[in-house]
């Protein structure tokens, strides 16, 4: 690993959709970073599976947390010190768990939808056909998408806003981190980013025998989550939700996600730490 000054956490969900293309120029961005010997870490509410093709076709083989949260996975021989932190093996990669691994999830739902007597649908009890219907995805990549590690997807069967405030307030007593994502719902035991995150620092830190800036790069849906647990943070907006953005995200720098040279500008904040 050469040495760096700087570790980006990007969100991607925003960046690379899981339906359609990705924000113009990341793929340069990415090749540029890579050039630079600029780790980026992905985070993404999305399962390992599902992000192995955008991994493939961007190049990236730095570390990234996968599943809101719920863990950290790091490609074969990319640390030469190994974790201090208990680690499990999930296909190619060596992960840091910080949610509990399945069926922790599976049963912890279970157990608060007949608690609470809220209905919940798990995308694990769909048919290949309902299970394209509800996700909107193709076949293979709906498959993929519930073929996780930690978390639990799931929506409301027809639950009232009172009914869903009910079971996520039961939720958070019993420590089950629940996610939204539009429809879909996800929910895990012990999911922590700012942990995944802090676990994930260490490691460089013994790697590097430096203190790298922590910089986070996120969309106005993902910036709450990611930006608390970096150094610095950058919000990239729509226009619309700029004014709004900003008012939010304070100490961060706003920049449009669609502007031309939106990456241009990010790479000079990195480089210049402004």
């Amino acid at each position: 690993m050469r040495q760096t000054q700087s570790i980006l956490l990007i969100a991607i969900d925003s960046i690379i959709p899981a339906r359609g293309k990705a924000v113009a120029g990341f793929d340069e961005f990415c090749a540029t970073l890579d050039h630079d010997g600029i780790p980026s870490v992905w985070v993404t509410s999305r399962s390992r599976l599902q992000i192995d093709e955008p991994r493939r076709r961007f190049g990236h083989a730095s570390p990234f947390i996968a599943e809101d949260g719920c863990a950290v996975y790091l490609p074969e021989d990319y640390f030469h010190l190994k974790p201090t932190t208990k680690t499990v093996r999930l296909g190619r990669f060596t992960a840091i768990p910080i949610a509990q691994i399945l069926p922790a999830a599976k049963d912890a739902l279970d157990s608060l939808s007949e608690e609470t007597e809220v209905e919940v649908v798990p995308l694990r009890s769909l048919s290949p056909r309902e299970l394209t219907q509800n996700t909107g995805l193709p076949q293979r990549e709906a498959e993929l998408a519930r073929q996780r590690d930690f978390d639990e997807l799931f929506f409301f069967a027809g639950a009232a806003e009172a009914d869903v405030a009910r079971f996520q307030n039961a939720a958070t007593e019993q420590k089950i981190a629940l996610r939204q994502h539009g429809v879909m719902w996800s929910a895990a035991v012990g999911a922590n980013l700012g942990q995944c995150v802090r676990e994930l620092v260490k490691l460089y830190e013994r790697a590097l025998r430096s203190h790298p800036a922590i910089i986070g790069i996120a969309g106005t849906s993902e910036a709450s989550a990611l930006l608390p647990a970096c150094d610095r943070g950058i919000v990239l907006a729509r226009h619309a939700e700029m004014e709004t953005a900003a008012q939010k995200h304070t100490k961060a720098r706003m920049l449009g996600m669609f502007d031309e040279n939106v990456w241009e500008q990010i790479l000079e904040a990195v480089t210049t730490r402004r």
